[in-house]
């Protein structure tokens, strides 16, 4: 299939909005399925689909419950059905979702990485032997089926430790567990009987993810990004829950090199094509562990955009049709935070169509749960200071709109 034969692209994935902007400006035809439905979204796309539909007086839901990777493939489904479709951009939401992944390459070919490829790097237990055969740094890692085999995993490894559900997104359900003690209320509280999970050494250190375009041959590294995660004051419940990126991460250039080294190491190795990120923590004697990798596009999209004067969607495209790699660009003046705002409360959102860094934008007069996403508001300056100061800004402004 040659770049000319597609025109018409399905954007499919948990949240759309920065990966449907991107390829409406690269000059594509957008359909869109999504958990959301936000307007901004709406106004993107030439059609969407959502699992929720928003209405003034009526709650958005819990995202943790209502969320169904099944749905989202069943509205794609139906789209597909009715519009001529050339192939399908995925966003997050469906990673770990592999019999969905063949289902939908069987209807439309997805570009980027296939569904085998995606299926090799999200299995962590194998993916984790894979880092350790390439000598890559990682947390050490095991598949606990019950609290009893995840005390004996939490002692070999030795405390504190990381507790993640095998799958999930967002960050949702990862814990802390500094004595078996914590171990055994996290098991209670959090997880259902029967539920396999992760217990991972627990690095303490700076999240960080690296940004990759790979063709077939090589490799271009964009940047090295920091996460935000837990931040209480934006609303997000879960300790480890995502809240957005600052673009680029400002540290030294040897563990720039050294996570760009890693980086670049794994997507060769698993022979990952197009957008890809690879989620890192840096410890704090400045060494990247390599955390998981995001074979599909990612949150830190519009920021890199905007940081780098880029067009994702475009060096994507070019990298899975033609192979070849964006030119990698010296690093900016400025920087690009992303914040993911959460209602402190169950409330009524405003009109935020007038903020123009306000993006996921809900309909005014539907309601959001507590703790639920309202918002992202993305803000580009000329310091790390200074970009997040306003993003923060903007956030309290509008959470004293909220009713």
């Amino acid at each position: 299939m040659s770049e000319t034969d597609i025109r018409n692209l399905l954007v499919i994935g948990l949240d759309v909005v920065s990966l449907s902007t991107s390829a409406r400006r690269a000059g594509y035809e957008v359909y869109a399925v999504d958990y959301f439905g936000d307007q901004d979204l709406k106004r993107i796309c030439s059609e969407n689909l959502s699992i929720i539909t928003q209405r003034q007086g009526q709650t958005c839901g819990c995202l943790t419950k209502h969320f169904d990777p099944k749905a989202l493939f069943k509205l794609a489904k139906k789209l597909i059905g009715k519009k001529k479709i050339d192939a399908a951009l995925l966003s997050s939401g469906l990673d770990d979702s592999s019999d969905i992944l063949f289902e939908l390459n069987d209807l439309i070919p997805i570009m980027g990485n296939n569904p085998q490829t995606i299926n090799k790097v999200r299995n962590k237990i194998e993916f984790f032997q894979q880092l350790k055969r390439l000598g890559i740094p990682h947390p050490k890692t095991a598949l606990a089926q019950n609290l009893e085999e995840a005390r004996k995993i939490s002692k070999d490894i030795g405390y504190p430790v990381g507790v993640k559900p095998l799958s999930g997104f967002g960050g949702v359900g990862i814990r802390k567990a500094q004595s078996f003690y914590e171990l055994k209320s996290i098991f209670q509280n959090i997880f259902t009987p029967n539920q396999k999970i992760l217990i991972q050494e627990y690095i303490s250190g700076i999240p960080a993810s690296v940004s990759l375009i790979s063709s077939q041959n090589a490799t271009a590294t964009l940047t090295l990004n920091e996460q935000l995660l837990g931040m209480r004051e934006l609303g997000q419940k879960e300790p480890f829950g995502y809240c957005g990126n600052i673009v680029p991460l400002l540290t030294e250039a040897t563990i720039k090199a050294n996570c760009k080294s890693i980086a670049e190491k794994i997507a060769s190795h698993y022979g990952l094509v197009g957008s890809n990120g690879i989620d890192l923590v840096i410890s704090k004697r400045g060494i990247p562990y390599v955390v998981e990798v995001n074979p599909r596009f990612q949150g830190t999209l519009e920021c890199i955009e905007r940081v780098f004067g880029i067009n994702i969607v475009d060096c994507h495209m070019k990298a899975c049709v033609q192979g070849t790699l964006p030119p990698i660009k010296k690093e900016s003046l400025c920087l690009c935070v992303r914040l993911i705002l959460y209602a402190l409360h169950r409330c009524v959102v405003p009109d935020l169509n007038a903020l123009e860094e306000v993006r996921d934008i809900p309909l005014p007069g539907v309601i959001i749960e507590e703790g639920e996403p309202i918002c992202s508001i993305v803000v580009k300056d000329t310091t790390r200071i200074s970009s997040l100061k306003r993003a923060k800004r903007i956030a309290k402004l509008i959470c004293n709109l909220l009713k």
